[in-house]
């Protein structure tokens, strides 16, 4: 299985972590690849619905976010990625503690990428597909994103 180089995972590990929503998710990047991203978090109360259910939004953002860092492991240093677009198709409700996602880029273009992302409800050995996500992606420069700042 080929591997990044050490200087491009770390740059996609920082990039991964910039967005301070992902890091109140508390979303862990768990292994990543040329052309592909693993992702996990623990569901915690304040993730879920009236109901009991995993709130769209968590899994949506999951997945969102897991696409982009397949992405960005097509792309060089200064550039960035941003969603475009995103389809996503909810396949049943998301009630265990644990959510898993695995993105892998379909096609990389020099402008666009295109990703594929499952979402997974469960513990190992145990875990539903709950979400598939279909992704375009901008490749853009980062400088342009750092021009506004986060508080």
């Amino acid at each position: 299985m080929q591997s990044l180089k050490p200087s491009d995972e770390a740059r996609i590990r920082r990039l991964f972590f910039q967005a301070p929503f992902i890091c109140a998710l508390e979303i862990r990047l768990d292994r990543l690849g040329p052309g592909w991203c693993e992702t996990s978090m623990h569901a915690a109360a304040t993730h879920r619905q009236q109901d009991g259910f995993i709130h769209a939004g968590v899994v949506s953002t999951l997945a969102d976010h897991t696409g982009g860092g397949a992405g960005w492991t097509r792309t060089v240093e200064g550039q960035t990625v941003l969603s475009v677009e995103f389809k996503i198709s909810l396949l049943r409700p998301a009630r265990a503690d644990r959510l898993r996602c695995r993105a892998e880029v379909v096609r990389a273009g020099r402008t666009l990428i295109f990703t594929e992302a499952t979402v997974y409800a469960g513990e190992p050995g145990d875990e539903k597909a709950v979400a598939r996500l279909s992704q375009t992606l901008a490749v853009v420069d980062a400088a342009v994103g750092a021009a506004t700042p986060i508080p």
